[in-house]
């Protein structure tokens, strides 16, 4: 079966993004007719859900997953894959709602999925490829993630992407209830159970644009997380309790 033919779900959490989502909507469903959109929504004040379920009253691709309470990135992605775990489609997709994950390159992703298990986009691969960064941001990026390649030995130039396509069996194989880890973290934790389970991950480079509707969600303390957590994965990995 061609792999554009192949039933995916695109995973966007979401927080204060109205502007971003109900752009980025029509612009991932474009992309290809077996794509569906599940936007996961942690009760954002200025109305985020509220656009999303009127656009899933109109079109049966798009579903909509309110949560009480803002719980961050990593809780919002566990409970998107676990919904959308219930459809069984063949891959899910998970990205940002404000288009600095290119909405095209879903397609270039999910063609190369044949012989993997992850696509993971990268920032780093071939060079820096992000736009828009200031310098310190860009650099606490770059070197937070060499960092965390030493530490935790995996072979992945960018491990805080939030930009991947995941193979419906792969998620499923990972316990996604026992993933403890938020923001940077939740995405190099991710990445690093399925490694050690033997699953097959291939980065592919992107550009990197920064919003430019909205507030970034980055803070000191998901950075602060992300530098105890490679020590906490691999420390788990030695006890063999990952």
């Amino acid at each position: 079966m061609d792999e554009s033919a192949k039933r995916t779900t695109v995973v966007i959490p979401t927080y204060n993004e109205r502007e971003n989502i109900e752009r980025i909507i029509p612009a991932v469903l474009a992309q290809e007719d077996r794509l569906s959109v599940l936007v996961v929504d942690d009760s954002s004040p200025d109305g985020t859900s509220e656009v999303v379920a009127q656009m899933a009253a109109r079109e049966p691709r798009v579903q909509l997953l309110r949560r009480p309470q803002r719980a961050g990135i990593g809780p919002a992605y566990i409970a998107g894959f676990t919904h959308a775990l219930r459809s069984k489609p063949d891959y899910i997709v998970q990205m940002d709602a404000d288009f600095s994950h290119p909405v095209k390159d879903i397609s270039r992703f999910l063609s190369e999925m044949p012989g993997y298990d992850i696509i993971s986009g990268s920032r780093y691969l071939t060079g820096i490829t992000v736009v828009n960064w200031s310098w310190d941001r860009l650099l606490i990026s770059y070197f937070g993630n060499r960092y965390a390649r030493r530490v935790t030995g995996l072979p992945i130039s960018d491990l805080t992407s939030g930009f991947k396509c995941w193979r419906r069996e792969t998620l499923e194989r990972i316990a996604l209830e026992q993933v403890r880890s938020n923001g940077y973290a939740f995405q190099i934790e991710m990445t690093y159970r399925a490694w050690h389970l033997g699953h097959r991950i291939k980065e592919l480079p992107f550009i990197f644009l920064d919003r430019t509707h909205g507030d970034s969600k980055m803070n000191k303390a998901i950075a602060v997380e992300a530098l105890w957590t490679v020590w906490w994965l691999r420390l788990m990995h030695l006890l063999g309790r990952l």
